[in-house]
């Protein structure tokens, strides 16, 4: 009987052991679904980064959030150590960079373009040149249907309306692509405006955000301006053929944006795609980045959020998630590209280990 008792308590013991053993192991696979990442900045990639933020949450557990504020608040943010990440369409100079609290590295996560949208009812597939644009964004043509625009339109009938040129209020990544271009084509707009995320507009009306700046578009008749190519889309926004340097006009589509990155990308991948010399090339194309330090150890991060941050960024660069850009109307990382950005991924460290083989 005494021999029974002890079998029966250490079968109690035992199975209580496996009990908390189990609830331990429920706990900590629990804490690791906690586990969140907070990132902000550029809404020109925003569509494809609310797509694929949900896909890596239903896959892994683990939660994203993301705020569309501009690459100028999300380079703030990243300054601020108040985000995991930030996001930005334009790469932080080598000036910012020396700038900031600590070394930051750039990732490149999808190609885009920046399309020219516009309101004129019945009058699809405007073509611009290089000196429609030029006059135009520096408000030196004011009317639709001003000679030179209707030369270069033969066939589309252009109405006598106002030219409303709409630009973005906030700093704004986008708006660094677009200027950058103009920058490329137009010696006057080089000199008086430049490039920049944010600038002294010469004509025009500001709204916030790639969201504010289609949604004006749309409910502004003869109204123009520069948004990411998914707003003008989802919106069915008409959008213009631009000249490229090869003298063609074309539309932006995820062939001619892949056609822009053809060329060799620096190992850090901090490089412009605008005005590509291919002759099938969107002209207004380009990278748009997550930031992040290289360094992971500081402000009282843990080597758990490090590496969820890391391992995140590295999916980013996966064909799993690759393959979606299309479906928001981005197209995929060369291959070059995503194993630059693997590369670098794999120099970020904690405490000056690297968290990723």
């Amino acid at each position: 009987m005494k021999n029974l008792v002890t079998i029966i308590l250490l079968l109690f013991v035992i199975s209580a052991c496996n009990s908390t053993s189990n609830k331990k192991g429920d706990k900590k696979s629990a804490k690791a679904k906690k586990v969140a990442l907070t990132a902000a900045g550029a809404t020109f990639p925003m569509p494809y980064y609310n797509m694929v933020f949900k896909s890596y949450t239903k896959k892994t557990g683990t939660l994203l959030t993301y705020g569309g504020i501009g690459s100028g608040g999300g380079i703030r943010s990243l300054t601020d150590k108040i985000v995991d990440f930030g996001a930005t369409d334009a790469y932080l100079s080598d000036d910012k960079l020396a700038k900031m609290p600590a070394k930051v590295v750039h990732i490149p996560t999808v190609l885009g373009a920046v399309v020219i949208a516009y309101n004129l009812p019945g009058a699809d597939g405007l073509k611009l040149s290089d000196l429609l644009l030029e006059k135009i964004f520096m408000g030196e043509i004011t009317k639709w249907n001003d000679p030179l625009i209707q030369k270069n339109n033969e066939g589309i009938t252009l109405p006598d309306l106002k030219i409303t040129f709409v630009h973005r209020s906030d700093g704004s990544g986008t708006t660094f692509i677009f200027s950058d271009f103009m920058s490329k084509i137009s010696t006057k707009w080089a000199e008086k405006v430049g490039r920049g995320k944010s600038l002294q507009w010469p004509v025009g009306m500001g709204a916030k955000g790639n969201p504010g700046v289609a949604g004006t578009i749309k409910q502004t008749k003869g109204a123009v301006g520069y948004i990411g190519s998914e707003y003008a889309f989802a919106q069915k926004i008409q959008t213009a053929k631009v000249q490229n340097s090869s003298g063609n006009y074309i539309e932006p589509s995820i062939e001619s944006v892949s056609a822009a990155a053809k060329g060799e990308i620096p190992n850090d991948t901090r490089i412009m795609l605008t005005n590509s010399a291919d002759p099938a090339a969107y002209p207004i194309s380009g990278f748009t980045w997550i930031i992040l330090y290289k360094e992971q150890a500081y402000d009282g991060r843990s080597k758990e959020q490090a590496l969820v941050t890391v391992t995140f960024l590295d999916w980013l660069e996966s064909s799993e998630a690759q393959s979606q850009a299309e479906k928001v109307h981005y197209a995929p990382l060369p291959k070059a590209a995503a194993e630059k950005a693997k590369a670098i991924l794999r120099t970020v460290t904690f405490n000056g280990k690297t968290l990723l083989k």
